[in-house]
């Protein structure tokens, strides 16, 4: 009986031609993917103007969802704050309830300080920039008489080479205002249908902004449920770690940023009042921007402060300095520690290294992002190094120096 079952293994192995074997299948499915994946890689590297056009195209598709997920993104510490207020304080048990309060509470803050912004200080902006304009002739005629008492001191100097130079120049300025006249309609045009898009795109990101916040635990869930399905075992801990993180760097340091920049642009506009410094809104308003920019920001804000208010009086600009450099040490020293405590741990010698990198690859975005990005990577580069010292702690001395 046993021969004969033998036999018939021995001819159904004879008659087969091909056995499956689920190891070898494996591997070629693995294979099959990584070829197709480097053909995708390689075409995408060969044409590469092409796909950057499409890259382009996707980017302009998704702006909205892009837009709507900053929104989100930034407006969520407020949302989080108000739906514990409600939750906790005024013991509201309705979930739905506190969430849509603290929703709606949050983009009504917003909305009212754009309002604000836009019927209180916009005017103001606008009436400084034109009074600038208009400005202009009264800075050239000075501009003129300075030569001219510079040519009474030092009779050697000969300005008549500097006046031929300007004298050619403002033909040149006349002409380019005329062309600019010229070609206006066309471009208010075009600065109309611009202004329409982003007008569109900016409300539909607000509405994928709410839509976001109002499901924010099932969007976590499910990239958690991503991240458990394909990652191994084994690493899923890591991986969530590491994204509660990079999180925590920046959202503590864009939203804590933008606290910080809005008091000083507010103090810099009361104290400027104070000194009686003209032009007080639409400086403060720079300098408040620009100080989103870690340690270079209130300068960067300040230089055209200066030269504004070098062609009113050099006073009032020195004077204008000085307060920008109170302003900065009370800010560096005081203010900025407090809100943002330590959120990124960085250097002053790698944040000026974040600053530098980010504004030559994506100019003032990458300047403000530089520092949180700067701040995760040392962040994976520390754990990477203490997980290898861990690995040969036996090996290695028991003193060791702290990782900065």
């Amino acid at each position: 009986m046993d021969q004969e079952n033998e036999s018939i293994k021995t001819k159904k192995k004879k008659g087969s031609k091909f056995l499956a074997n689920n190891k070898y299948f494996t591997i070629c499915v693995y294979s099959i993917i990584v070829i197709f994946f480097a053909a995708v890689i390689f075409s995408l590297i060969t044409s590469w103007n092409i796909t950057w056009k499409n890259i382009g195209k996707a980017l302009r598709v998704l702006m909205p969802f892009i837009i709507g997920g900053l929104i989100a993104y930034v407006l969520n510490p407020a949302v989080t704050r108000f739906y514990r207020f409600f939750q906790q304080k005024c013991h509201i048990k309705n979930v739905g309830l506190c969430k849509t309060l603290a929703i709606l509470i949050s983009y009504a803050l917003v909305i009212g300080i754009i309002t604000i912004t836009l019927f209180g200080v916009l005017p103001q902006i606008v009436s400084s920039i034109t009074d600038l304009i208009n400005f202009i002739p009264t800075a050239v005629q000075q501009i003129y008489h300075f030569f001219d008492t510079i040519e009474e001191r030092f009779p050697s100097i000969d300005m008549d080479i500097l006046r031929k130079t300007i004298n050619d120049a403002i033909p040149h300025v006349i002409s380019y205002a005329k062309d600019f006249a010229t070609n206006m309609i066309p471009a208010l045009y075009s600065v109309s249908m611009s202004i329409f898009k982003w007008v569109l795109n900016l409300i539909i990101a607000v509405i994928v902004s709410i839509y976001m916040l109002a499901d924010k635990r099932p969007l976590i869930n499910s990239c958690k449920a991503v991240v458990y399905a394909f990652v191994p075992i084994r690493y899923i801990a890591l991986i969530l770690e590491v994204a509660a993180e990079a999180n925590r760097l920046f959202s503590s340091f864009i939203v804590g940023k933008a606290i910080d920049s809005s008091i000083i642009g507010i103090i810099c506009f009361f104290v400027m009042t104070i000194l009686r410094l003209p032009y007080t809104i639409l400086i403060s308003v720079i300098v408040g921007i620009t100080n989103m920019i870690p340690y270079f920001g209130p300068f960067i804000g300040a230089v055209p402060g200066a030269i504004i208010l070098l062609f009113i009086s050099p006073v009032k600009t020195v004077i204008f300095i000085i307060m920008i450099f109170a302003l900065q040490q009370f800010d560096g020293l005081i203010l900025g520690p407090k809100i943002l405590g330590n959120s990124t741990g960085l250097k002053p010698l790698w944040i000026i290294f974040a600053i530098t990198v980010g504004g030559s690859i994506a100019g003032v975005l990458g300047m403000f992002l530089g520092v949180p990005t700067v701040a995760f990577i040392r962040y994976l580069i520390n754990r990477l190094i203490n997980h290898q010292l861990r690995k040969r702690d036996d090996a290695l001395p028991e003193h060791l120096p702290p990782l900065e």
